[in-house]
């Protein structure tokens, strides 16, 4: 979820060092591009040419939209403008946006017969954006939670996941706390991932195990600086993000990955929209077309998201619980 702090790669510097990625204040990690000319981060297509995977009005549906929107023909669409790969940022000529989501949200409105118009705000204006009307949904890595509940409603499309990423000669798998016991591993600070792995390091000293040595860094590049030099086992980040860097790297990867929302909950990223604009439930019959008609399957695939797919779109299901 766009709440904590993302990870995106960058193409150029990889190209010049193996397991180098970029944070996202650094220039070419914010675009998520390659040097001039590229055109493809492993087999993830990021030139402006997308030939995205697009849907067919279904009238049964579109008649579940509001009469105003259905006649205004539009949908608009709030984004973050900040730009992490792959869910949303520039393309080689740094001026087309691309991403996973926007190619979500393009699919559900071509369901719904409407043309997408995208407008990339900052993380707070997304909700106030709603909250005015301005915005009849936001595709944007939003993760249900109880508090938005509160004002909004969410149809969901992927799961929210979280991964640890670690070189490609590492032979060892993460997924439960007495895997990491007694392992450095890198989290950036004030994120879901760094609660979960201070709450692993806890288990595995109440169970007699070695704590976790926990590792910050300024920087996202530094962390794959320090996985490259051996200072530490692996990162523990967003599972899009890591996803994106093992693609374009070729010298990591996945080996563990677990909800964004804890043991006790599968974090869910959702089509958010105003509470009670009546949008919700064509986003989510759409959404369920998409998936049974197999389109939002090759959305997912081409970013390498496979793994964060769903079954179908819930409505309003359990959030994340409130701080």
């Amino acid at each position: 979820m766009l709440s904590r702090r993302t990870l995106s790669a960058s193409v150029a510097a990889l190209a010049l060092m193996p397991l180098l990625g970029a944070c996202g204040g650094d220039s070419d990690a914010a675009t998520g591009k390659g040097e001039p000319g590229t055109k493809k981060v492993g087999n993830i297509n990021i030139g402006p040419d997308q030939n995205r995977v697009r849907g067919k009005k279904v009238d049964a549906l579109a008649k579940l939209l509001p009469a105003k929107v259905r006649e205004r023909g539009t949908l608009r669409l709030g984004g973050s403008a900040d730009s992490v790969a792959p869910l949303g940022f520039y393309a080689t000529d740094d001026k087309t946006r691309i991403g996973s989501e926007v190619d979500i949200a393009s699919l559900v409105a071509d369901t719904l017969g409407l043309k997408p118009k995208f407008e990339q705000v900052s993380w707070e204006n997304l909700f106030v954006g709603l909250d005015s009307g301005k915005f009849d949904g936001v595709f944007s890595n939003v993760t249900v939670t109880e508090e938005r509940k509160e004002k909004y409603d969410f149809a969901t499309y992927r799961h929210d996941n979280i991964a640890f990423e670690a070189r490609k000669d590492a032979d060892w798998t993460a997924k439960k706390p007495a895997d990491v016991a007694g392992r450095t591993i890198a989290v950036s600070s004030g994120t879901n991932q760094e609660k979960i792995l201070l709450d692993w390091s806890e288990q595995n000293e109440k169970a007699g195990r070695e704590p976790v040595e926990i590792k910050y860094f300024q920087k996202d590049s530094d962390y794959y600086l320090a996985l490259q030099s051996g200072r530490i086992d692996a990162y523990l980040g967003p599972n899009p993000s890591a996803a994106y860097h093992v693609a374009s790297s070729g010298q990591t990867k996945i080996i563990g990955t677990l909800s964004g929302g804890g043991p006790s909950i599968q974090g869910e990223i959702a089509a958010t929209t105003k509470k009670d604009s009546g949008l919700v439930d064509a986003y989510a019959a759409a959404l369920n077309h998409v998936i049974k008609d197999g389109s939002y399957a090759k959305v997912l695939a081409r970013w390498d998201l496979t793994s964060e797919a769903v079954k179908e779109s819930q409505i309003n299901p359990k959030g994340l619980p409130k701080p």
